[in-house]
């Protein structure tokens, strides 16, 4: 597996999120699936239910049919670090860097406990300063989402990493909507991230869609997240939001070879000159539209285009229009100069 570098090729993360509703094995499920649709990382969220939500927490979609609370909820998508230290092992052996988002401290703890190659913090943990210093602290670097942050937000967020020691550091593009209509995906802020803070940008889409990853990699993106379902028809909030692994596999696909394309600037006298014998195929000359007589003074009628190139090309066809000729012509003859 190559180093997490985000300085190298674009880094294709799949989101598992809670895509596994609380099932080991779907968890493990999903680091195959997106391991098969060749990306880079698969990305899971660790919550501990007790560290960092009340019994209050009210629902953004109520969707369970099994919880009574959000923090019900939040229990059932917990994992045992055994559990989570079998996932890494499973990501690191199906060639994926593994990253889980923390939603505490004590998440953070557990998860650095991991080593994992890089932090992603997510957009509703920008403003936890404690948060954002123990991951940076670490030396690794740190990915942010900025879904719901303001500039002022973003830059606090972006110093105190800094200051805290991360090695690294990216800053995604992000837009908490789901789904994220093409109004909101933002790839301007592209540009401006890298700008402003002079690190690498991605794009963190909830679009449910390839067509803002491809474009953000146009656009210079490091590296895009995407959310992943195993199927439309699976349970889940995310679905509506989440691409499946044959469209996963796509992204991934369209990524390479845009990087390709991106990476080889095209000189067009060259590549004219490259293609000069396609050019006389596809090109056409001036010919006699009919067997013509020497002496002929040449009216449009008497002329057409046809192919192949390689004669007096159509930029000439006006030009010899009123001159005589000096010798005959057959019908589709090619005309040149030494005919008039």
């Amino acid at each position: 597996m190559p180093p997490f570098d985000l300085a190298g090729r674009v880094l294709v993360i799949g989101e598992v999120a809670q895509a596994h509703d609380g099932s080991l094995g779907f968890a493990h499920a999903f680091i195959d699936a997106i391991a098969d649709a060749g990306a880079d990382a698969v990305k899971f969220q660790t919550h501990i239910a007790a560290a960092e939500s009340r019994p209050g927490e009210p629902w953004r979609v109520p969707f369970s049919y099994e919880d009574d609370s959000r923090y019900d909820y939040w229990r059932r998508m917990e994992f045992t670090e055994e559990q989570w230290a079998g996932l890494k092992r499973h990501a690191d052996e199906r060639g994926l860097h593994f990253l889980s988002s923390p939603f505490s401290l004590e998440a953070a703890e557990l998860l650095d406990r991991l080593e994992m190659p890089a932090w992603k913090i997510a957009s509703g943990e920008v403003s936890n300063t404690a948060l954002l210093q123990r991951a940076a602290a670490s030396g690794r670097p740190v990915l942010l989402s900025s879904g719901m942050s303001p500039w002022s937000e973003l830059d606090e967020a972006v110093r105190v990493v800094r200051e805290a020691g991360s090695a690294e550091l990216a800053v995604l593009q992000c837009t908490s909507a789901y789904p994220t209509e093409p109004e909101q995906v933002g790839l301007n802020v592209l540009a401006e991230l890298r700008e402003r803070y002079g690190c690498p940008a991605g794009l963190s889409d909830h679009s449910g869609t390839i067509f803002p990853s491809l474009a953000a990699v146009t656009l210079g993106a490091q590296l895009v997240e995407v959310h992943v379902t195993l199927s439309r028809e699976m349970f889940g909030p995310d679905v509506p939001v989440s691409l499946t692994p044959a469209e996963l596999r796509q992204l991934v696909d369209g990524t390479r070879y845009l990087e390709r394309a991106l990476a080889a600037p095209v000189a067009k006298d060259a590549v004219a000159a490259d293609l000069e014998e396609m050019r006389g195929l596809f090109t056409k000359s001036v010919v006699a539209r009919r067997d013509l007589p020497a002496g002929t003074t040449l009216s449009a009628d008497d002329l057409t285009l046809k192919k192949p190139g390689g004669g007096l090309g159509p930029d000439r066809l006006e030009t010899l229009v009123g001159r005589r000729l000096r010798a005959p012509l057959a019908a589709d003859e090619n005309v040149t100069e030494e005919h008039v």
